[in-house]
């Protein structure tokens, strides 16, 4: 780990007009690069959330991924990024909060996307995709949402980066130090606790009532009388 002092989020950042993914990027260069390396692209033509589904990447967006090396390959590392989005958004006055499990949510509508992948023992990949200045396809308008949206003008994308990482630094050493605070402030910035859902979990759909996101990062539901604990890795979530 490093000394308290010193920085990891952003001790190298890579700049690229053009990739397919930074996620992707970043695998192809983790063994020859430090802990903390970001990769910054101003578009990706093949970017990726959960699942593998496409994840809309033009120019204006900040599209970005973190090569990490923790002790051990753990899910809950996207909720360092849903923090660290909720935070950056509220640095320039926009409420948000966390749809789990990879969502962040503003005025009812997806902002922010975060999407982990690693390999066991060598290294964790934190893919980060924010809405700032990029327009919104007409097809996603009644489920996206900009930064630009909300603030009503364009932001300087460099300063949206710098309090991301800065974010980022926080809420990783939270997460490697004291993993139980960092899931009592995913709990803090849920707003789907309280709610029913509908959470869909292969060909199964299960709805229920969201009554919990517990310090493993699952979800506890209370389904027609019943607590059932959802593995956040195989699902997605509507509200209904």
């Amino acid at each position: 780990m490093p000394e308290p002092d010193s920085k990891l989020i952003g001790r190298k950042i890579i700049r690229l007009p053009e990739v397919d993914s930074t996620n992707e990027y970043a695998k192809r260069i983790v063994q020859d690069v430090p802990e903390g390396t970001v990769v910054v692209a101003k578009r990706q033509t093949a970017g990726r959330g959960r699942k593998g589904r496409s994840w809309t990447s033009p120019e204006g967006g900040l599209w970005m991924s973190i090569i990490l090396k923790p002790p051990r390959v753990d899910p809950r590392l996207v909720f360092v990024g849903a923090l660290a989005v909720v935070d950056t958004l509220a640095d320039f006055g926009i409420e948000s909060g966390i749809k789990w499990p990879n969502d962040v949510w503003a005025g009812g509508r997806k902002i922010s996307g975060i999407l982990t992948e690693g390999k066991a023992g060598e290294y964790s990949i934190l893919g980060i995709g924010l809405n700032v200045n990029n327009a919104i396809p007409e097809e996603l308008r009644e489920n996206a949402v900009s930064m630009m949206q909300f603030t009503g003008r364009e932001l300087p994308l460099d300063a949206v980066l710098e309090r991301l990482l800065f974010h980022l630094e926080g809420w990783y050493r939270v997460f490697l130090e004291r993993p139980d605070l960092l899931m009592a402030k995913v709990r803090e910035r849920a707003f789907i606790l309280g709610k029913a859902v509908t959470v869909t979990e292969g060909d199964e759909k299960i709805s229920g009532m969201a009554l919990d996101i517990l310090d493993d990062g699952s979800l506890l539901m209370s389904i027609d009388g019943q607590l059932r604990r959802i593995l956040y890795g195989d699902v997605s979530l509507r509200f209904f």
